[in-house]
């Protein structure tokens, strides 16, 4: 592995750059980055082996330039003043040698982020194993009815406006726990130049990259020492507070339901939601169109945050009465067979078990049918077997989508898809296994009516479900 030309810090500020390319530019990230880059006046141009809307979208409406991956030679490199590389380049590869052999400046999306965009900004990164997307969104949009013109970058599809935007001051970031490039192991939140921090949750996660919970804490161990600004942090996780005690001379808030300052009182009533949060020694009621009691967590983070900012109770109370969600985050994709069809993003135990409960809140009169494809390598491994059964029993019934690509996550076994459906079918829960679309098709036209809710995780496309004509099927 030739390093000579990765450059990050001051070596990488101090380089005069005009134009960038992109090295996988069609990642969620990388093309955020690449539209960011944009409109900060770059001349930017990507290159990936694929390209899909929305993002693709997005990067033809910015006016960035893009090429098919194995088009792009050395010397077309070369024409550019620095490569920004995604982190899906693996480090033994054809790629990986191209961009080394040319020549040319290279670096990763969060340090050139962290050095080029970000230091002029308030910075308010949003951490933490589940919500992150969710959450950024949430303060992002806070900001904006609250007319403080926010940057933001967020790691999702959000319909009708792009992934990122420069802004004038505060600037919300998704800080995303896992590795920055093949040349970079480190989260990529170090290298985002953080003021503010929101800590959603912290539980093991990625063991592909992360051996132990400590290693993930590591990660925050080595900015947490020369943080500048406020941490608001969810109480319920016993890592979290480990932190706060190592690094107890920090500005900690910290939130949940059992904490001092709330949500508490967490109601739903015609899709709406009412919970109290204590603002400045007073109880403060707020209202709000999102449902779920992990969404109003993340809600009551962004606005104890803002509230410690100096914003008053009345600008919040009105910043969150309406909000959007991203997508495939409980989307709502259409009918099938008078079944109404849910989209989620959700792959981790928890994220799944409080998916499925803000489902239930928000369609209390609809069955539940999930259908689960563990697809990234730690939801295939083993490691939460028993925690993924547990997670499914919020539903009525289940679709175990097992997609046959083994694990990669070394000294585990395969998740048993069989093993889930034993627990759940001893739980009264009717559930199956399948290996294939055609099979999950069967299942679903089998199960459905038109009291179902029919709810599909997954953060690819579900054995090809969503690449299938049960798309054009939806009304």
């Amino acid at each position: 592995m030739d390093l000579t030309h990765f450059l990050e810090g001051e070596a990488l500020r101090s380089k005069h750059i005009e134009k960038i390319f992109f090295y996988r530019i069609c990642g969620t990230g990388m093309g955020a980055c690449a539209c960011l880059a944009k409109e900060a006046g770059y001349k930017v141009a990507g290159a990936d082996l694929s390209f899909s809307p929305p993002m693709s979208t997005y990067l033809e409406e910015s006016g960035v330039e893009t090429y098919p991956l194995d088009d792009i030679t050395t010397e077309k490199l070369q024409e550019y003043d620095l490569i920004i590389v995604g982190n899906s380049v693996p480090r033994v590869s054809k790629y990986a040698e191209q961009i080394e052999s040319a020549g040319v400046s290279f670096t990763s999306f969060p340090a050139f982020l962290g050095e080029f965009i970000l230091k002029s900004k308030e910075v308010i990164g949003v951490a933490g194993t589940h919500g992150k997307t969710t959450t950024t969104f949430f303060l992002t949009q806070m900001l904006e009815v609250m007319g403080l013109d926010p940057g933001y970058f967020i790691g999702g599809i959000i319909e009708g406006r792009p992934p990122s935007k420069l802004g004038t001051n505060y600037f919300p970031i998704e800080s995303d726990e896992y590795d920055s490039a093949y040349f970079q192991k480190i989260s990529k939140f170090r290298l985002y130049e953080l003021n503010h921090m929101i800590l959603t949750s912290l539980e093991f996660d990625h063991a592909d990259i992360f051996g132990s919970i400590e290693d993930i804490k590591n990660e925050f161990r080595a900015i947490l020492p020369n943080f500048p600004g406020k941490i608001i942090a969810n109480d319920a996780y016993p890592a979290i507070h480990e932190l706060k005690e190592e690094f107890s001379d920090k500005e900690w808030i910290l939130y949940g339901e059992q904490s001092d300052v709330g949500p508490k009182n967490i109601n739903v009533s015609n899709k709406i939601s009412t919970f109290e949060i204590e603002l400045g020694g007073e109880k403060v009621l707020f209202e709000s169109n999102v449902i779920g009691t992990h969404n109003i967590l993340n809600l009551s983070a962004c606005v104890l945050l803002m509230h410690s900012l100096g914003q008053t109770k009345e600008s919040l109370q009105a910043a969150v009465k309406s909000l959007g969600l991203v997508k495939r985050r409980q989307e709502e994709r259409g009918h099938y067979r008078g079944s109404l069809v849910i989209d989620d993003f959700a792959h981790h135990p928890k994220a799944i078990k409080l998916t499925l409960e803000a489902l239930k809140q928000k369609y209390p009169e609809r069955s539940v049918l999930t259908v689960f494809e563990p697809i990234s390598a730690t939801a295939r491994s083993s490691i939460f077997q028993k925690e993924f059964a547990e997670s499914l029993e919020v539903s009525d019934q289940v679709i175990m989508a097992m997609n046959p690509l083994p694990t990669t996550v070394k000294g585990t076994e395969n998740l048993s898809g069989d093993q889930i459906v034993s627990h759940l079918s001893s739980k009264n829960i009717q559930a199956v296994k399948v290996n294939e679309l055609a099979q999950l098709r069967a299942e679903i036209d089998a199960r459905v009516k038109e009291d179902t809710l029919l709810v599909i995780l997954s953060n690819r496309t579900c054995l090809g479900l969503w690449e299938s004509d049960f798309v054009q099927a939806l009304s």
